[in-house]
């Protein structure tokens, strides 16, 4: 709960407190589905794009690297930002700019004005992403993680309704830009609703400065986080393309990954039981590497069709939660520098998420596809090291607690 002097949350009792889904955290939830609904709409949408304006591969590859580069960007800015202004004109701010990267992108016709407005969409929607999840760690404190994993079911929710909305309204009249209208006017309504409601004041505390360093083991688990989603996007990429390898037909390959998107709302769903009790964010982080490992190298080293759906959906399940523990480790570890640290899990986020596909399609290339996906599991073997890295430099930054009967300098035991 916040503290009466501060209105913060209080870091000591963070552990002991009931974890309040309140209205902050209710609306944080919502704005987020808006956004990964939007998010999880793009690639099927860029690939209906490509069928109206007859481009190449290499275009279609564009738009993935000018969202990733406008990802980068609102990481590059994000930290001055939250500095310069409050929680609710950067929420605001950033959906509004978001829905207007959307409708160019959507409502565009031509690449150039498609590119640009994808661009837009993910300097905006990136710049969105952060300020929910700087929301939901100033209101929560070290209970972040089990927030920030409720949060990610409505991302998970979202990637499995957003293909199958925009592939119902591609066939009728609307077409597929409509369902892209549907997050809009959902932001509109929270808007409407919520604009004159408080959000928790920032957190951050810049005891060291704009220019204060972040500590090693924070940059671990940023590292970590980027990584985390360059995995899930290298199996978006590549992993339908695998199953075409296989003989299945390209529609059939499409089909089958809704197998991975239900593993990742499951995988979502039981995150968020298992954080409801704080400490077993690092616990659950193996384990959810462990499976995801061996489900990606069943996936990639077997070719039954049945076996193909069944790892698929593991691997749903394992990469699920990924992400959003990883970010809540690497904001528990900022040490009073949270937004600084969003910032730059979401600046290196960008460039690895467009770096890495773009170094397994190359892979492919030269070695076949197969020997390329190698990358999967290799990523995930590095995640191991950066999470034990990362958390053996935690305990190692925490001061050791002084003896008992010691007194501390207040003079007080």
């Amino acid at each position: 709960m916040p503290s009466p002097q501060t209105g913060r949350p209080d870091g000591a009792r963070a552990t002991a407190q009931r974890f309040e889904r309140d209205t902050p955290t209710l609306l944080s939830y919502a704005v987020l589905g808006c956004f990964t609904f939007w998010l999880y709409a793009f690639g099927p949408a860029v690939t209906l794009l490509r069928d109206e304006l007859g481009f190449s591969y290499s275009v279609l590859g564009l738009y993935e690297v000018f969202w990733s580069g406008g990802a980068a960007l609102a990481g590059a800015v994000f930290a001055c930002a939250a500095r310069r202004l409050p929680r609710e004109v950067l929420l605001w701010g950033s959906a509004l700019a978001t829905a207007i990267g959307a409708a160019l992108f959507s409502l565009s016709s031509g690449v150039p004005a498609t590119l640009l407005g994808a661009g837009a969409f993910g300097a905006a929607g990136t710049m969105l992403l952060a300020v929910i999840q700087a929301i939901l760690s100033d209101r929560h404190g070290s209970r972040r993680d089990q927030a920030l994993t409720e949060a990610n079911v409505g991302a998970g929710a979202s990637a499995v309704l957003a293909p199958l909305i925009l592939g119902a309204l591609a066939a009728t009249a609307l077409t597929w830009r409509a369902a892209f209208a549907l997050p809009a006017v959902a932001l509109l309504v929270l808007y409407l609703v919520f604009r004159r409601r408080p959000l928790p004041p920032r957190v951050d505390d810049h005891a060291a400065g704009p220019a204060g360093r972040l500590p090693l083991a924070c940059w671990l688990l940023v590292l970590l986080t980027a990584i985390s989603s360059a995995i899930e996007f290298c199996l978006v990429y590549f992993g339908p393309q695998m199953l075409i390898d296989d003989g299945w037909t390209a529609a059939a390959a499409g089909t089958a990954m809704s197998s991975n998107l239900a593993g990742i709302l499951v995988g979502r769903l039981i995150g968020a039981g298992l954080t409801r009790r704080p400490g077993r964010s690092i616990a659950l982080l193996t384990a959810s590497l462990i499976l995801a490992l061996a489900s990606v190298m069943l996936f990639w080293l077997v070719d039954q069709p049945a076996v193909a759906l069944v790892a698929l959906f593991l691997t749903g399940v394992g990469i699920a939660n990924l992400y959003p523990l990883a970010l809540a480790l690497a904001l528990e570890a900022a040490d009073g520098q949270e937004d600084q640290a969003n910032a730059r899990s979401h600046l290196v986020l960008g460039v690895l998420v467009a770096a890495f596909p773009f170094l397994l399609g190359g892979l492919a290339d030269h070695y076949g596809l197969t020997t390329g996906f190698a990358l999967e599991p290799a990523l995930i073997g590095l995640c191991f090291l950066l999470l034990w890295a990362g958390v053996r430099a935690r305990r190692n930054a925490v001061p050791a607690a002084p003896p008992t009967g010691t007194r501390s300098r207040s003079g007080h035991p």
